[in-house]
């Protein structure tokens, strides 16, 4: 074991020759001079102060020591660890059925956590269905066209030759019906598409026989004109026409709208030919919506035929879907220049508008924007075509998602005979038509809540964040009685490992600089071992750490330590 000597000590070259080295009294006079010069008590703090400097060292160090591990898992919340690393105890059977059973335990844990993130990464949902009842409830908007879109006593010839690419129609055919007089157009004027629609339509005031919401008469200034792809429509309780929402207070017929309708087919034109605008049907289109939805009628729209009563019992339906990951509806707001609210029918709309006027340069005259309307040979050569390509087979120009919140309404319909035979007469007197008109012409529309209550369909998370934290948590504590508290205390304890580490390479790096200022460390065997060196003088004067020599009485060899 090293001895560190903290003096200076000189050896004679020769002991033998006299006045050349230390005797036993030389040396006993050089160690009282020394002693003189520094005094007792000086020299004597200086070598007891070097020694309880190293002893400050040694403690400072043993009080730095981390536990071990056999010290931190006896006091650790960590079950099972503590049997198996125990203190002063070699590792026998009793620790290695501890260190068995602990594995086992830690490995179903990490398993069960494993399975749960990868559940909560799949990201399911499920579906919530639920009934409420409502004291009250807005009526939906209701949006009803004709069948046919231009009455034939409104035709001229002109008329007739420029929408004869919609209508089929060719110069040099028999109209089979008589024309119209010229409209008053002014002189240079072109024809357009919106001015001809307004001037034939089927108007509201011809076509509304009746009209009752709630048992109060209403009538054609509760309906808003709007464009479709049938024409001029008409839509009730729009929420657009400064009127306010109405309200129903019960379900059941009678607290809804009835319409009583002719939807006059003597003024539907005759098929010249087969074109995308050709209706062989009779009756009206309808659509429920709510009032924030433009209507969509020529695709979502139902069919109501003359000579029935149409009963139809609706059901409000609130949906709520997820946004992505777990869904895939849209939740940002719509990018339009033409709706405010986002819905699939909006969204159709803008995209098939933009999609034309892309394409053929002009827009369809239900379409909204500012370009200009398409001709009817644009209709048949360019935009029917477009259109029915963008519907049919380019699924990836028009993808329109489903908005996060909606409301549509579900609806049930039945039917009955209008005009019964004891009824005919009656109603063709009242209307001043006769009974086949009556029956070929009039129908009865009758739409209601079947109850006040609102239907909600709802995507919930199938497992959440809290859930899969739950999870983690309890089997945590069934398999190794482990917390999060637990899972502190490791990493304290890693820390307080790494931060010894680290302070002892510190540590000894500044006592080898220490060393060096100090002098060497040499153990006896390396003094008895060393060579005399050449002879040195005596210096006058030492420094502050070191004994004096005696003067220079031969040669000497020094060492600092």
């Amino acid at each position: 074991m090293p001895v560190r000597i903290m003096c200076t000590i000189s050896f004679s070259a020769d002991d033998d020759e006299p006045g050349r080295g230390y005797g036993k009294d030389g040396f006993d006079d050089h160690y009282k001079r020394v002693k003189k010069s520094y005094g007792d008590r000086d020299s004597q703090d200086y070598l007891d102060g070097c020694g309880q400097e190293d002893d400050y060292n040694d403690e400072e160090d043993n009080a730095s020591e981390v536990d071990d591990l056999a010290a931190f898992f006896d006091g650790c919340s960590l079950h099972g660890a503590n049997h198996v690393f125990v203190e002063n105890k070699k590792f026998g059977f009793r620790q290695g059925f501890w260190a068995v059973a602990f594995t086992m335990a830690l490995s179903a844990f990490l398993l069960q956590v494993v399975d749960r993130v990868i559940y909560y990464f799949q990201y399911d949902y499920i579906t919530l269905l639920d009934e409420n009842s409502a004291k009250n409830m807005t009526f939906p908007a209701v949006t009803m066209c004709n069948y046919n879109f231009v009455r034939k006593s409104q035709m001229s010839y002109s008329d007739l030759i420029f929408m004869g690419p919609l209508l089929g129609f060719e110069e040099g055919m028999a109209p089979g019906f008589p024309l119209a007089p010229e409209p008053d157009r002014p002189p240079g004027s072109r024809f357009s598409l919106d001015e001809f629609y307004n001037r034939t339509r089927h108007r509201i005031e011809d076509m509304l026989l009746e009209c009752n919401f709630r048992g109060l008469e209403c009538g054609p200034e509760n309906f808003r004109e709007i464009f479709t792809r049938y024409g001029k429509c008409y839509t009730f309780n729009s929420g657009q026409d400064g009127r306010p929402l109405m309200l129903t207070m019960k379900g059941g017929m009678g607290n809804g709208l009835e319409l009583m309708l002719d939807i006059q087919q003597d003024e539907y034109l005759p098929v010249w030919g087969e074109t995308d605008e050709t209706s062989f049907e009779a009756g009206i289109k309808v659509q429920i919506h709510t009032q924030d939805e433009p209507p969509f009628i020529d695709q979502l729209g139902f069919g109501v035929a003359p000579g029935f009563q149409t009963f139809v019992s609706c059901q409000e339906q609130r949906l709520t879907y997820l946004p992505p990951p777990w869904g895939d509806c849209k939740a940002t707001p719509m990018d339009s220049d033409f709706f405010n609210t986002y819905s699939i029918t909006a969204c159709r709309i803008d995209c098939e508008t933009r999609y034309l006027v892309e394409n053929c340069n002009c827009r369809m005259v239900h379409m909204p924007g500012d370009a200009p309307y398409c001709t009817p040979e644009q209709y048949k050569e360019c935009a029917d075509p477009a259109l029915d390509f963008l519907v049919e087979r380019d699924n990836d120009y028009c993808v329109c998602e489903t908005p996060c919140n909606m409301t549509r309404y579900g609806k049930e319909m039945s039917f009955v005979k209008i005009p019964s035979k004891a009824s005919a007469k009656y109603l063709a007197k009242k209307f001043n038509k006769t009974e086949q008109y009556i029956s070929d012409n009039i129908m009865v529309l009758d739409i209601f809540f079947e109850a006040l209550n609102y239907e909600t369909i709802e995507q919930k998370k199938a497992y959440e964040l809290a859930g899969l934290l739950g999870d983690i948590g309890g089997q945590m504590g069934l398999f190794i009685g482990a917390s999060i508290l637990t899972i502190l205390e490791l990493f304290d304890y890693l820390y307080e490992v790494i931060k010894y580490k680290l302070c002892r390479c510190v540590k000894k790096k500044h006592k080898g600089r220490n060393n060096n200022d100090r002098g060497a460390v040499l153990s006896l065997d390396d003094v008895k071992r060393h060579a005399p060196c050449e002879n040195l003088r005596t210096p006058s004067t030492y420094p502050g750490n070191m004994l004096p020599h005696h003067p220079g009485q031969g040669n000497f060899e020094d060492f600092t330590c």
